[in-house]
Parts: C-alpha cells; sequence; structure tokens
C-alpha cells in the first residue's frame, strides 16, 4: 500500500535540514496543483508510461496511481535521502521503477505517454552546466546560453522524449519566460511545435514554499490537433476549477485574446506581454532608457563579509582608509531619494558596512596581512575572486550618478549618488551618455522623470516576476525598457519640471514630496500628448 500523501513532505522536511533540501533545491507541488497537472496527462487516452524525471516524494505519481493504476512509472532521483524515503512510500507498488540516477545523464534512448516535473532549480553556476549543456546540445541539436537555468533544461530533455500524441506537464519558475537565456529556450519550444499552454501561479503566497519565485505550469503534446499556445493566470487556488475545465475542453482553446498562433511568438521579447497587461501601450513617443542612458549591475566582491569593512573592523585589522573605498552595501542603508555626504557620514558614524578593501599595489603590512589572511580562507578560491587579477582586486565601477534598486515590491526606487560614491550589487548604477556630439540630457530633468509613478510604470512591463508580489531588474531589463522621449518635451515643459525638482530637493515632509511628484508627473503627461 502506498503512503497516504496528506503527511509525506511535512515528515520529510521535518527529517532533513533546510540546507540539504537547498542542496538539492527540493521544494516540493503542493497537491491541488499536481492534480491539476496529472489531468493534462490523462488526457491522453494512450497513456500507459509515464516519467518523473526528478522523483523526489513522487506527489505526481501518489495522485496519478489513485485515478490510474494500470500504468508503468519511472523515477529519477539523485538524492539518496529522498531517494530511501521515496522506496519506503512505494514499497507495495510494482508497477514504480525507481533509479538513483541523473536524469540529465541517462534515458535518453526512452519515450513515453507522459512526462510529469517539478524540476530542481538551480542556476547556471550551481551545477554541471559545461557537460549537461553538451548533452543538451548534442542530442537536440540546439544552442543555448551558458546561463541557462537547469530547470529549463529538464523541460527541453523531456519534449524529446515524448512519444506521439504524449503530453508532458511541468511546473518551473517562470523566470526564463521574461530572462535573457530564455530567449534561446523559447526558440526551441516555437520550433518543436508542442507547447500548449502555459499558465503563470501568481497566488499570494509562494507555490515553491521556502523558494523566492513565481511558478509557471507549462503544458506540451506532441499532436498536431493545434497550432496556437494560449496563457493564462492562477491567482488563487480557487482559480484550479477554471483551469481544469480549460484542460479538459483541449484542443478547443476559449479565450481568444490570450491564445496566439506560434507564428505570433517573438522569443526575444518578454513573454509577460502576452499574459500581463502591459503599461506602455497607453503612451506615446517611447524611446529604450539606453537612449539617455547606461544600466550596468554594482561591485560584485565574491564575498562580501570579506571586502566589507565597517570602522570597527578596520581598526580591529589596522587598515587605513586609503585602503578603503567608499561604498553602499545594503540597499537598507539608502532611505531617500538623495543620498547625501551628511548621509555618508552618519552611516559612517553608526559603524555600518561602508567600505570596500582597496588594495590593490600597496606595501602596507597590515594590508599584505589582511590578503593572506583572506587567502588562508580561501577567499582567493571562490567563483568570482577566482577569476581576478589579482584576486583582491575591485571591479572598475566609477560611482554612479544615479542608482536603481534590483528587487523591489512597490516599483523601481531610484537614488540620486550626490556623496558620489561606490555601490555593491544591490543597487546597479545609472551612467547618462555622453558623446562629443551630444552633450547628453540633463540628469536634473532624468532623474525627475523617474521619480514619477508612470515611469515606474511602464518600466513594469520589463521586470521579472518573483513570489509575493517581488519583482527583479537585470540592467538590461531597464536599458531596453521604455521611456518618455525627454528630448520632444517643449522648452518650457523642461524649465517647470526643473523648478519643480528643485522645489522636492528642498521640501521636508513626506505629504509635500509626493504632491510635488505628482505635478511633475503632470507635466510630463501633458507633454506626451
Amino acid at each position: 500500500m502506498i503512503t497516504a500523501e496528506k503527511h509525506v513532505e511535512n515528515d520529510y522536511s521535518k527529517s532533513v535540514s533546510l540546507e540539504h533540501r537547498k542542496k538539492f533545491a527540493q521544494f516540493f507541488t503542493p497537491v491541488p496543483v499536481a492534480e491539476l497537472m496529472v489531468k493534462w496527462l490523462l488526457g491522453n487516452k494512450n497513456l500507459k508510461t509515464v516519467l518523473e524525471p526528478a522523483f523526489g516524494l513522487g506527489v505526481f505519481s501518489r495522485v496519478l496511481l489513485r485515478q490510474k493504476n494500470d500504468i508503468q512509472i519511472t523515477g529519477f532521483e539523485v538524492d539518496a535521502t529522498i531517494f530511501e524515503k521515496s522506496k519506503i512510500h512505494f514499497a507495495t507498488a510494482e508497477n514504480i521503477d525507481l533509479l538513483l540516477q541523473d536524469y540529465m545523464y541517462n534515458d535518453w534512448q526512452n519515450k513515453y505517454d507522459g512526462i510529469i516535473c517539478n524540476p530542481p532549480y538551480f542556476k547556471f553556476h550551481d551545477y554541471d552546466n559545461k557537460n549537461i549543456l553538451r548533452e543538451i546540445e548534442t542530442h537536440l541539436n540546439c544552442k543555448l546560453n551558458g546561463f541557462t537555468n537547469l530547470y529549463t533544461l529538464f523541460l527541453l530533455k523531456s519534449l524529446h522524449q515524448l512519444k506521439p500524441d504524449g503530453r508532458c506537464a511541468y511546473i518551473i519558475p517562470s523566470e526564463f519566460l521574461n530572462s535573457d537565456y530564455g530567449k534561446l529556450v523559447k526558440h526551441y519550444l516555437i520550433r518543436t511545435g508542442s507547447l500548449r499552454h502555459i499558465i503563470v501561479v501568481d497566488f499570494e503566497e509562494n507555490v515553491f514554499d521556502d523558494a523566492l519565485t513565481t511558478a509557471s505550469i507549462i503544458l506540451c503534446a506532441n499532436d498536431n490537433l493545434t497550432d496556437k499556445v494560449q496563457f493564462g493566470n492562477l491567482r488563487s487556488i480557487n482559480d484550479l476549477s477554471d483551469t481544469e475545465q480549460l484542460i479538459s475542453e483541449y484542443p478547443k482553446l476559449r479565450n481568444i485574446i490570450n491564445t496566439f498562433h506560434f507564428s505570433e511568438l517573438n522569443p526575444d521579447i518578454k513573454w509577460k506581454a502576452y499574459y500581463q497587461k502591459q503599461n506602455g501601450h497607453k503612451f506615446k513617443n517611447l524611446v529604450p532608457f539606453s537612449t539617455y542612458a547606461k544600466v550596468v549591475r554594482g561591485i560584485a566582491t565574491g564575498a562580501n563579509d570579506y571586502f566589507t569593512f565597517n570602522l570597527s573592523k578596520a581598526k580591529e585589522y589596522a587598515i587605513d582608509e586609503r585602503f578603503l573605498l567608499p561604498g553602499i552595501c545594503r540597499a537598507t542603508d539608502v532611505k531617500e531619494s538623495f543620498f547625501t555626504q551628511s548621509n555618508f557620514e552618519k552611516l559612517r558614524s553608526d559603524d555600518k558596512n561602508i567600505f570596500l578593501l582597496n588594495a590593490v599595489k600597496t606595501n602596507d603590512e597590515n594590508v599584505i596581512k589582511y590578503i593572506k589572511k583572506g587567502e588562508k580562507e580561501q577567499i582567493d578560491k571562490k567563483y568570482l575572486t577566482a577569476s581576478r587579477k589579482p584576486w583582491f582586486s575591485l571591479e572598475n565601477r566609477p560611482p554612479a550618478p544615479v542608482w536603481v534598486s534590483v528587487f523591489n515590491r512597490t516599483g523601481l526606487r531610484f537614488i540620486r549618488n550626490e556623496a558620489n560614491i561606490s555601490n555593491l550589487t544591490t543597487f546597479h548604477c545609472i551612467y547618462p551618455n555622453q558623446s562629443q556630439l551630444f552633450s547628453g540630457i540633463n540628469i536634473d530633468l532624468l532623474f525627475a522623470y523617474l521619480l514619477t509613478d508612470t515611469a515606474r510604470q511602464i518600466f513594469e512591463d520589463n521586470s521579472r516576476e518573483y513570489g509575493n508580489g517581488l519583482q527583479k531588474f537585470e540592467p538590461n531589463d531597464i536599458n531596453k525598457g521604455k521611456i518618455f522621449d525627454l528630448a520632444l518635451l517643449p522648452d518650457k515643459n523642461k524649465n517647470k519640471i526643473i523648478d519643480l525638482y528643485y522645489q522636492f530637493k528642498e521640501t521636508k515632509y513626506d505629504c509635500d514630496k509626493r504632491q510635488i511628484v505628482e505635478e511633475i508627473d503632470n507635466v510630463f503627461l501633458k507633454g506626451n500628448l
């Protein structure tokens, strides 16, 4: 008898450490979502063989066998601990073959009627990136980005293993739909013609319990019943019944608005344009942000605990401030829209981490001693430091006049860096364009625009969605994001905006600041009519 699924995941989570689960990227699928995905597989009337490439505790198999017990299931798992637990759960199930093997290196020759999976979520530097990419590219004859996350490679391999009329159901982070590395993955999905539904799961609570991500359910079929893809959203558990109805009606597609022919899908854009309302469509005269400025990430040290200093740490290791670069290390240390020298001095006196080791070409004995300490702790062998010469040198990032937040819940936050100091990756750097032929945009005018709600709304079209309403912006998300063409503003509007901007700088009260920003926004909007 198979163990009842109700307490399986909870009991396992209590029996192993969180570190162990993170090591193997074990984030469990809620049973209602598993039931929805199983319904898609059961739509194949010839379902006899099923593959679970990342078996875990077999939630999909448990749900599937309740409804159809005459199928043969093959499961792959790399973690010996969870593998042994699953063998106990399925001890009496004669039609399940569990293998303690890495799916990505095995089973390429077999085909299945159904494949269902919640694959591990690993970034490119957390798995055997080069060898697995070589496996994929050899078998599938496709080129992929070296930054590709492992979960998408699972999906592509599974599509290759579908029998005619076979169906595939995956629940994976939706990140690839809107990331640069996802472009080549989307190219392959279009090329195979097997993609049928993309259902973005945006519950108020994370689907992958401890994982910081928004999920998407990818439903594919190796048939010729349609040449269209339908996009949808799941906002709550209550929406599952509507999605189940939609699945049961396949190949009929109910919602024309969110349905697209393969020929209409552009793999080179963010696919949130197909399932989420876009704000930029409401405005005209928009140009890429890169027209006026360039965004790059902040300084990545590769070992913040080692490279960052406060005054106490500098005193402890006798490191003179000549060898320390002033820099913002945490976003929470910046509270206002303007970061001034007095703000920096306050953080300094509060003994905050606001310095970075900057010790290239020095013979200072205390600095050399600290560098040797780092080598003894193998800081020089870390992923980023190992690629630098010397390993303790900092990336070349001049202080940026404007910073922009990386993670956001209430829209992008722009900071005017009046203290002219550096920053770690907690912020991206914004450098206005300058050239001999073009003196560049007035930075006060640009920053005034960036303060507005309209600017943040338009940028949202290019964000990446994570769990609980969290958004992330990579530098290119902002570079490619849209902005009003500021050059088209009449001079009188520009002058009015600059006047309001200086009022904003001088105002101390939040309510007055909000009112002034609204006035600035209105002037920009009038200029956009």
